[in-house]
């Protein structure tokens, strides 16, 4: 069997971009730091909305092409070598947002069996062996189908596996602690007049919000601000990115989190997490490692 690196690091999103907007900074860090880092992305985006004028003639399986490509470059970006579709290329199409009718595709995510879509995803766990997953929460951070989907099948991929043979010791959701939510759009308001952008979101548009006191694990991802930065602009058809701030294809801004924060939801909390009482959004013994406490096993 081939050798493993010591740490490795799966990743379940629905659509490409979502990784870089969530992940971006994380993904860097962990990849530049020797880790295995395996994004699994389940759909291609088929339904997005585009936002560059030029690019809007682009819908269904074409834009997905063109989605695939900004996701190659993204990755590159991230320095991440390993990302792959969920059941392979195609298997499963863009839900379009809750309550269109593009829910009721039997292609689309959305009404894929859960099950199923969990084996093909209990294939990449047994061949990666991760010790860290991180997914959505179970309303998919926004209430997204495919992101709602997606957690479900990531969820259910982690039980199977367990029963396959691997038992992922680590599970995360990913979060924004309210606090830190609030400063970033208190800055966001101060610096509107300068952007490129004429109204902003709020703290509720944000996927994942949560009191602070939920969130376990922070990674300072400040290093790598620039390659999240760079990897989100390489999503052009989704992401309109302007200093430390961003877009969506409603136009509002909103923060660029370089510092990524998440929530254990399985595994045991480390003892050995640096405090870090000392900012928004921290908690005295908030890990600073979603590998915290994890032992490498030898893995040949």
């Amino acid at each position: 069997m081939t050798e493993l690196p010591a740490r490795r690091l799966l990743l379940v999103h629905a659509h490409p971009d979502d990784e870089s907007i969530n992940n971006g900074a994380t993904m860097a860090k962990y990849a530049a730091e020797g880790a295995r880092v395996t994004l699994v992305t389940c759909t291609l985006g088929e339904h997005g909305e585009v936002i560059p004028p030029e690019l809007r003639h682009l819908t269904g399986t074409e834009l997905g092409e063109h989605r695939l490509a900004e996701l190659t470059a993204a990755m590159r970006e991230l320095g991440v070598e390993d990302f792959r579709l969920l059941g392979g290329k195609g298997r499963y199409e863009d839900s379009g947002m809750m309550g269109i009718a593009d829910n009721d595709d039997p292609a689309s995510l959305w009404q894929a069996d859960v099950d199923e879509a969990a084996r093909a995803l209990v294939e990449v766990i047994l061949e990666v062996r991760p010790q860290v997953l991180v997914t959505y929460d179970p309303d998919g951070g926004y209430g997204h189908p495919d992101h709602i989907q997606a957690h479900r099948i990531a969820m259910r991929a982690a039980e199977l596996a367990d029963a396959a043979g691997w038992r992922i010791p680590r599970v995360f959701w990913n979060r924004v602690p309210r606090t830190v939510a609030e400063a970033a759009f208190a800055q966001l308001q101060a610096d509107l007049p300068g952007l490129p952008f004429s109204k902003a979101a709020t703290v509720d548009d944000v996927p994942g919000v949560i009191d602070d006191a939920r969130v376990t694990t922070v990674i300072d991802g400040t290093a790598y601000a620039a390659a999240k930065a760079a990897a989100m602009r390489a999503h052009a058809t989704q992401i309109d990115v302007a200093d430390l701030y961003f877009a969506l294809s409603n136009e509002l801004a909103q923060p660029l989190f370089t510092t990524e924060y998440y929530e254990l939801v399985r595994g045991e909390r480390s003892e050995t997490g640096v405090p870090t009482a000392e900012g928004p959004g921290e908690s005295a013994g908030t890990e600073s490692d979603l590998f915290a406490g994890v032992v490498a096993e030898e893995a040949s």
